[in-house]
């Protein structure tokens, strides 16, 4: 099979490599579409490292080509979503459900201490536990579940009661997966704030409420203005210091700051433990996503609740990943697909 490999930092080759064979309780999904991730082209720049040669590549869906043993749940020909969390299921985490915090974290070609190949080719093997059934669903829809449920997942660190009003800044695919994801539960008003002309009317198609160009006038008091005061959460979907205090700003005395994007490993920021004392505002981080999360995503998406296709703008192959990352860097389109199989 072919996979695109990264064999060091920025550097990919398309490479032909045995078929894996699935195991017992593991299943081999020949890959119909894999979304690339910002934790992708970290990877690829060397800003979270990892041990090369690895297949990168978390956000796919496809069809069961061959089961292990001890796989009955699961059979050939099933189109599946594929969950790159793999928990243990042993420690004290996952017992409660949160797997995403597994002691013995494992991802399929994401971030996490032990990362086995990924989807960037065109098969990859599974555990059996970790694929749901997506029906008649397109594979390059069913490839957003994994994005889905990690906002999925930062909607339910923030205790979200309906008619909650909520500032999102950033517009990038995963700040458009929030605004439909806080729609959904009941979120009001919405108020987003991007620099791309282009993202900020891709956010008013989607759901949000009110609009607002951080460069036009300051962030803070547009925010303000357009939500009617300050909001009861603040999320902040790039992963920079300055907009996390910007998040931080909009939020309202016993609101919620929420911290999605991912920020550099030794970005730091100072808060005033005073404030937060006196306004009770409360800072929640959202890391990945549970197992729940994601059979909650593939069914949101099953059923139509979310507008996936808006966010899909390119569809690439195995050779291109390097310049799929270019263009992330420019902001440059939404969410970009690798389709491993040529069709």
């Amino acid at each position: 099979m072919r996979a695109t490999t990264l064999t060091d930092i920025g550097e990919i080759a398309v490479q032909d490599r045995d078929r894996p064979e699935p195991r017992a309780n593991e299943v081999l999904v020949q890959v119909g579409a894999c979304g690339v991730c910002m934790t992708d082209y970290h990877m690829y720049h060397g800003s979270f490292p990892v041990e090369t040669p690895l297949v990168l590549g978390h956000e796919s869906a496809g069809e069961v080509v061959a089961v292990g043993e001890g796989v009955s749940y699961v059979g050939v020909g099933d189109r599946v979503a594929v969950n790159p969390t793999v928990p243990c299921n042993v420690c004290s985490y996952c017992k409660r459900g949160e797997t995403h915090l597994c002691e013995n974290n494992t991802t399929l070609g994401g971030a996490g201490d032990t990362i086995l190949d990924g989807a960037f080719a065109e098969y990859v093997r599974v555990p059996a536990t970790n694929v749901e059934n997506i029906g008649e669903m397109s594979f390059e829809r069913a490839a957003l579940a994994e994005p889905l449920a990690c906002c999925i997942h930062g909607v339910d660190q923030v205790d979200l009661t309906q008619g909650d009003s909520v500032a999102i800044i950033g517009a990038g695919p995963i700040g458009l997966l929030l605004i439909q994801s806080f729609r959904n539960a009941g979120a009001s008003p919405i108020v987003v704030s991007e620099l791309d002309v282009e993202r900020r009317k891709h956010a008013a198609e989607l759901g949000a409420d009110e609009v607002v160009d951080p460069v036009e006038s300051d962030p803070v008091a547009a925010i303000k203005e357009a939500a009617g005061g300050c909001v009861d959460v603040g999320v902040e979907a790039i992963g920079g210091v300055s907009t996390i205090e910007q998040a931080n700003e909009v939020t309202a005395s016993g609101g919620t700051t929420l911290i999605f994007g991912v920020p550099d490993r030794e970005a730091v920021m100072e808060v005033s433990p005073f404030d937060i004392f006196f306004d009770e505002v409360g800072y929640r981080g959202s890391y990945s996503l549970t197992t729940e999360d994601f059979e909650r995503a593939v069914t949101m998406l099953r059923y139509g609740r979310v507008d996936a296709e808006r966010l899909i703008t390119e569809r690439l192959s195995l050779n291109d990943l390097p310049s799929a990352f270019e263009r992330m860097e420019n902001a440059e389109g939404l969410k970009k697909l690798v389709i491993p199989r040529d069709t």
